[in-house]
């Protein structure tokens, strides 16, 4: 496939000022992309004048403009990722038998966005809409357990952030720390009667291409009649469509010990 030189280098300058944490001055522009001095001001100026770039004079710097923000919620309007996660989540039912979630943190909460419910299986607490701790739920302890720890503890600073829904889970951040240590251990998360009694679930993360987790795939399933063998099947599995997902929205899929 052809390359267009100006077209590439328009969307270094969109990323490279995306990663930054507040205004650059064209200098570092030109110095992080080795672009030539004119070509750099040329690139801005067309990208300011169309709204994607703003110039700040006082400051001779450069940040992302209203443009770049409204194709970030365009982005959003269009769910492209739950679009994507459809097939392999389907895809994922039928190798399991058992009913998958695609879920995204919102603070320290996950929001469940996708439920592909298995034939005769019952309803689960974890319908499209809901929001349950993340800390509890297999969903968000792999999602959490891919953020920094600066992270973790500015969300779960002290046991008073804590809230259970059964008589199991994690109690303080030391509990919290350990329990996401052995998420990155294995690569996925496990979670057994802490959302609900009788009920055990299995996640892995889903991750952008800066790394980031953006969502998570699980398998929920009865605790009693499903022995270690087919949990251990079953946390293969979903790891594998996490992958998958994430290769399909251009991520980057981590090194696992």
């Amino acid at each position: 496939m052809a390359i267009v030189p100006a077209a590439a280098q328009t969307l270094a300058i969109l990323q490279l000022l995306s990663a930054q944490a507040g205004p650059v001055p064209a200098a570092v522009i030109v110095r992080s992309l080795g672009l030539p001095r004119s070509t750099v001001y040329h690139l801005l100026s067309t990208l300011v004048d169309s709204g994607f770039v703003t110039h700040l004079p006082e400051d001779r710097r450069y940040a992302l403009g209203i443009a770049a923000y409204e194709l970030g919620t365009g982005y959003t309007r269009q769910a492209p990722l739950q679009r994507l996660a459809r097939v392999p989540l389907a895809e994922l039912v039928d190798r399991t038998g058992h009913t998958a979630h695609l879920a995204v943190q919102h603070g320290r909460e996950v929001v469940y966005v996708i439920e592909e419910r298995a034939p005769g299986q019952p309803p689960l607490v974890t319908d499209v809409g809901v929001r349950l701790p993340a800390q509890l739920t297999a969903s968000g302890r792999a999602l959490l357990a891919a953020l920094p720890a600066a992270q973790i503890r500015a969300l779960f600073p002290d046991a008073a952030t804590f809230v259970l829904r059964t008589p199991v889970g994690p109690r303080s951040p030391t509990a919290l720390r350990a329990l996401l240590t052995d998420v990155r251990r294995r690569g996925y998360a496990i979670e057994d009667g802490e959302v609900s009694a009788g009920w055990a679930s299995v996640a892995s993360a889903v991750f952008d291409h800066s790394g980031h987790p953006v969502a998570s795939v699980a398998v929920t399933f009865p605790s009693v009649s499903t022995p270690a063998p087919a949990r251990a099947r079953m946390a293969v599995v979903t790891l594998r469509t996490a992958d998958t997902l994430t290769r399909r929205i251009g991520g980057v899929v981590p090194d696992r010990p």
